[in-house]
C-alpha cells in the first residue's frame, strides 16, 4: 500500500511587486499553516518523502508544517515540476517516485491538487482550499501503477476554526 498526502500552500500575499514564483505566505497563510500541522500531529505520519514546490509561497507553507511534525530534513527534497497548476506534471511526479517510498508527502499548488484529488481519490473535493490537505491511499506496490485510490482524510483551515 502507498500513502499520498497533498498538501496545498497556504494563503499568500499579493501585497508585494514580485514573480508569482516569489510570492510569500500572508499572515493568515502562517495562522493557518499552524493549524493544520496541529491538527496532522494527531494522525501519527511516518513518511518516507517529502517533495515541495520551490515556489516561496509553497516552501514557507512546508517550512511551518514539517518543523511541527518533526520531519527530517534528509527526506525533503525540492521539485521545481511541482509549480505545476494544470496536474500533469504533479502526476508525472508521483508515479515515478521510488518504489521504497510508502508515504509520500507533496506540497503543491491548486489547480494541481484539486484535479488530482478528484480524480484519484474516492472524494469529491470541489476545492481544495489553501493549506487544505487530502490523503489518499493506494493498494499499489508500485507508483507508477496509480489509479482510484480511497481518500482516508481531508484537512481544511476552516474547520479548525
Amino acid at each position: 500500500m502507498k500513502q499520498l498526502i497533498l498538501i496545498r500552500h497556504a494563503k499568500s500575499s499579493w501585497e508585494y511587486d514580485v514573480i508569482d514564483h516569489e510570492r510569500p505566505l500572508k499572515q493568515r497563510g502562517l495562522n493557518d499553516a499552524k493549524l493544520v500541522s496541529n491538527e496532522l500531529r494527531s494522525h501519527d505520519l511516518q513518511i518516507d518523502q517529502v517533495l515541495i514546490s520551490d515556489a516561496k509561497r509553497t516552501r514557507e507553507t512546508a517550512e511551518i508544517i514539517l518543523q511541527a511534525l518533526h520531519i527530517p530534513k534528509n527526506i525533503v527534497v525540492l521539485n521545481h515540476k511541482l509549480y505545476d497548476f494544470s496536474g500533469y506534471d504533479l502526476t508525472e511526479v508521483i508515479k515515478s517516485c521510488d518504489t521504497k517510498v510508502n508515504a509520500l508527502l507533496i506540497f503543491g499548488h491548486n489547480h494541481a491538487i484539486t484535479a488530482f484529488a478528484n480524480t484519484y481519490g474516492s472524494l469529491y473535493i470541489a476545492n481544495v482550499p489553501t493549506c487544505g490537505v487530502v490523503s489518499i491511499n493506494f493498494e499499489i506496490s508500485n507508483w507508477s501503477e496509480i489509479y482510484k485510490g480511497k481518500t482516508i482524510f481531508t484537512i481544511f483551515p476552516r474547520d479548525l476554526k
